[in-house]
Order: C-alpha cells, then sequence, then structure tokens
C-alpha cells in the first residue's frame, strides 16, 4: 500500500507532514510518496535523524505551493507543478493507492473532480468526517463541499455514506438519517421535503436502510450511523460538533484544577479522562474522506500536527482497503433517479 502525500499542504508543512508520515509508515506498514520541494522535506528528514531517506519512502518533486488565498477554480490551471495538482496527477496515473492533504479544501475538491474524476454518473462528490458519538460514531455526509444541492445529490451522498460505512467501518446495514429540525416528515425546508420521498422510496424499495429524519441530539446518541444533509448545514454542524467538544474538555479539565481536593478526585478518574479526550479529539480522527471520486482522498486540517497527519493516513489506507468506489460504480442502478 502506497500513500502519496501534499507534503507543502497546510499550516505546519512539509515538518508535520514528514513526522506523520514517518510514524504511519511504522505503525502501519505502508510506503509513502512526499510530493513537494525535496530539499525542504529532506531537512526535516535530517532533523529528525535520518541522514538518508527511509525504506518505502520516495519524494516527488513539485517547486510551486497551492496557498489558501488562490482561487480554488483556477489552481489546476495555473499552479500545475504545485504540490497538491502533481500529488493528484499521481495519484491518477496509478502512482499510489491513495491521497492525503492537509492543504486548501476548495482546491482538493477541484482537482480531484478534474484531474482524478468522480465516478461515472455520481453528480457531486462530498466531504464525509466520521463523528464520534455515544455509541461508536456516524458518517456525516455532506460537510462542505457543497453548499447548495438537490434532493438527487443528497440521496446519492446517503448511498455513498451507507456504502462507506459498511467498507470502511464494517457496519452490516448502516442506518441513514436525514438531518432535519424534528422527526416528523413535514419538518424542513423544500430540499428536505423532496429528499425525505426519495429516501422513503430506496427504503421501502430495500435499496437502503432509512430510518426517518434525524436531529442533532439523536445523532450525537447514536440513533443513525449515516447523516445527511446539504453541506452547508453539515459544516456548521461539524464546527458547532467540534467547538463544543473543545468547550467542554477544556471547562472538565478546568473544574478538576480548582483545588488540592478536586486534583486528588483527577488522579481516580484520570485514565477515563484520558480515554474520552482521544476518542473527543480531531488528532485521532485525522481527516475526512472525499467520497465519489474514483481513487481515495483524504482531507486533513490545516492546522493538523503529526498525530493527526498519522490518523489521516490510517484513514486513507482503509479507505484504500475498503473498495468503496467500485461499489458505488457497481451500483449505479440502485444510487441514480
Amino acid at each position: 500500500m502506497r500513500v502519496i502525500i501534499d507534503a507543502m499542504g497546510g499550516d505546519n508543512a512539509p515538518d508535520v507532514l514528514v513526522r506523520g508520515a514517518l510514524d504511519a509508515a511504522s505503525e502501519f506498514g505502508c510506503e509513502i510518496t512526499l510530493v513537494g520541494r525535496g530539499e525542504e522535506i529532506s531537512s526535516v528528514f535530517e532533523r529528525h535523524g535520518h541522514a538518508q531517506l527511509p525504506a518505502g519512502f520516495e519524494i516527488a518533486e513539485a517547486a510551486d505551493v497551492v496557498k489558501i488565498e488562490d482561487d480554488p477554480a483556477t489552481v489546476i490551471r495555473t499552479k500545475k507543478d504545485s504540490s497538491l495538482v502533481v500529488a493528484l496527477n499521481l495519484l491518477r496515473d496509478g502512482r499510489g493507492d491513495a491521497l492525503v492533504s492537509a492543504g486548501s479544501t476548495g482546491a482538493l475538491l477541484s482537482g480531484a473532480t478534474l484531474i482524478v474524476k468522480r465516478i461515472r454518473g455520481i453528480r457531486r462528490a462530498a466531504l464525509a468526517p466520521f463523528i464520534p458519538n455515544s455509541a461508536n460514531g456516524f458518517v456525516l455526509i455532506d460537510c462542505g463541499a457543497n453548499a447548495e444541492c438537490t434532493p438527487e445529490y443528497l440521496l446519492q451522498f446517503a448511498f455513498m455514506g451507507s456504502y462507506y460505512a459498511q467498507d470502511a467501518f464494517s457496519l452490516e446495514s448502516p442506518r441513514v438519517g436525514l438531518l432535519n429540525i424534528g422527526q416528523e416528515n413535514t419538518k424542513g425546508t423544500q430540499l428536505q421535503l423532496d429528499t425525505y420521498e426519495l429516501l422513503q422510496k430506496a427504503g421501502q424499495d430495500g435499496r437502503l436502510n432509512f430510518i426517518g429524519n434525524t436531529e442533532p441530539p439523536a445523532a450525537m446518541k447514536g440513533e443513525c450511523d449515516v447523516l445527511v444533509c446539504d453541506g452547508y448545514t453539515g459544516n456548521i454542524l461539524l464546527k458547532a460538533i467540534e467547538g463544543t467538544a473543545s468547550l467542554v474538555m477544556s471547562e472538565i479539565k478546568a473544574a478538576f484544577y480548582k483545588n488540592a481536593m478536586t486534583k486528588l478526585s483527577a488522579l481516580f478518574v484520570k485514565k477515563h479522562m484520558l480515554a474520552l479526550r482521544k476518542k473527543m479529539s480531531a488528532d485521532t480522527i485525522g481527516g475526512t474522506a472525499l467520497l465519489g471520486i474514483t481513487k481515495p482522498v483524504i482531507k486533513a486540517h490545516g492546522s493538523s500536527n503529526a498525530s493527526a497527519i498519522t490518523s489521516a493516513i490510517r484513514q486513507a489506507i482503509n479507505a484504500a482497503k475498503s473498495g468503496t468506489a467500485t461499489r458505488l460504480l457497481e451500483n449505479m442502478d440502485k444510487i441514480s433517479l
């Protein structure tokens, strides 16, 4: 298994990308191609005690870098020698099994669509992060790739998320919920009303395990395995969850450090608190799968540390092994209207 990494993408490139790749290669036994400015990448290896490239590593030279202010719609044409574009070309050409980037989300989405290509019949690719909850977790799709959606897009998102949950997370019959402000089938805007009808029919036909409208609290309690929504709403939900998790963990820590008695109490629950922090940490999840593309693409946070990059590489490996793209292509007759 070879993972291609956009080594110049993100706030802390290339340092965290190289360190995360080193840990991933050691932990998962994968091979790594780092794409970017060779001298900068090599200097990171040297700072971490590697005068020569470790076995299984290679560097693909790319002199340019996609910046956050670059226009995603034109960057593929104007920055052909950027680390992101070169990495996407390598993936398209079969030089790796999956790709990880912490760079511009818009440029990655545009590049993956134009270079690696969408699966034939899929209308829009979608970002599908795995969100931890009180059970195990759920796939949220879409969380930002498509601000404006049609009912057909959401229908396809439901199938994409369901297949991904089956293949990557070993869920036999994922429960698919439609994000809404209430459980009644009369709730929501026209988008939700029309999408509900499509998902209900897919459920009645046995093509999908649709459980109806699902509110955010129900999703966090583990009542669904896939939560479907447009990218605008999904991105707000994702950031609200991340912000709430950060606030709660910060407040719990502050409560335990108030005085000697609370510090003593903290010792008795330290193990459980560390487990909770790990479960809620974005570093553990690592990145978000871009579904609907012919080959696995993982978007990591721009501010990712080395641990998050290692987790994103693990996701990339799992996505490559899952075969979700092949299943989607083979089942387009079930997915399309």
